[in-house]
């Protein structure tokens, strides 16, 4: 299942929101505006967005150091407790990602997002209930925002677990939440090739490729492998050709050109 796509990185972070600081029912109705943040809050912001960057760029170290400075900052900032998860599960301290999954859940029990990345983690331990079940517990939140990206991962886990008809479901209703999200319409597509539903991989495989700014290799060797498990071989020797000629060092070319087809 390593064709299976999914960009989980800072993109997990995209539904976390800042947190308010003030405390009763009137300051919750209070709008907030920039004159509300006080010094620690731009400090711990701007910190925070260089450890997200560093992050997407896989520099890890610099990623850290730039969050151990947001949090002296914020010591309670959820978006920063929420990425140290993440950092650490980059850098393979499992333990220590794990321990601040907990942590962030401490100060902030049940927030989806945490739930959310907590889950993904799990999944890349290959923990299979245990990720279920957080993805689960965020999607049980009501004020959760993000409940596609969460379908999204979950399908992802199911079907690396290895249950393509429970991943085709969850996929499914991701669809329906975000139709207009290129991960989900590949990885739906490619667990409908392997479900051997190929019209139906076809379909959402292809809505992908008829977008220029989607388009990409990976999309264009599925579709090639669906379009050649349904016969249509000139469908089949144009999308070859267009792979090979935009991008003609990818694996997916590689692949074409040994003719390993079912990897």
């Amino acid at each position: 299942m390593k064709r299976l796509l999914i960009v989980l990185t800072t993109a997990l972070l995209a539904a976390c929101a800042s947190t308010g600081s003030g405390t009763g029912p009137s300051a919750e109705r209070e709008i907030k505006t920039d004159s509300d943040q006080t010094d620690a809050d731009r400090k711990a912001g701007i910190r925070l967005e260089l450890a997200q960057g560093y992050f997407s760029r896989g520099q890890f170290n610099t990623a850290l150091d730039e969050l151990k400075l947001a949090l002296q900052a914020k010591p309670d900032m959820r978006e920063a407790v929420n990425l140290r998860g993440l950092i650490y599960g980059a850098m393979g301290e499992h333990q220590l990602a794990e321990d601040a999954f907990r942590r962030a859940l401490v100060v902030y029990p049940n927030d989806p997002d945490t739930l959310h990345n907590y889950g993904w983690f799990m999944c890349q331990q290959q923990r299979w209930p245990t990720a279920d079940s957080l993805f689960d517990q965020a999607l049980g939140q009501s004020t959760y925002r993000a409940p596609a990206r969460t379908l999204l991962a979950k399908g992802v886990c199911e079907a690396r677990s290895g249950r393509m008809l429970v991943a085709e479901k969850t996929l499914t209703r991701a669809f329906e939440l975000d139709p207009a999200n290129p991960a989900i319409a590949m990885n739906l597509s490619e667990v409908l090739y392997r479900n051997r539903e190929l019209e139906r991989a076809r379909f959402y495989v292809k809505r992908v490729n008829d977008q220029p700014e989607q388009l990409n290799a990976q999309s264009l060797w599925l579709q090639l492998r669906v379009e050649r498990k349904l016969g249509n071989a000139n469908m089949v020797d144009e999308l070859a050709m267009k792979l090979r000629r935009r991008y003609p060092q990818a694996p997916e070319t590689q692949s074409l050109d040994a003719g390993r087809y079912d990897e």
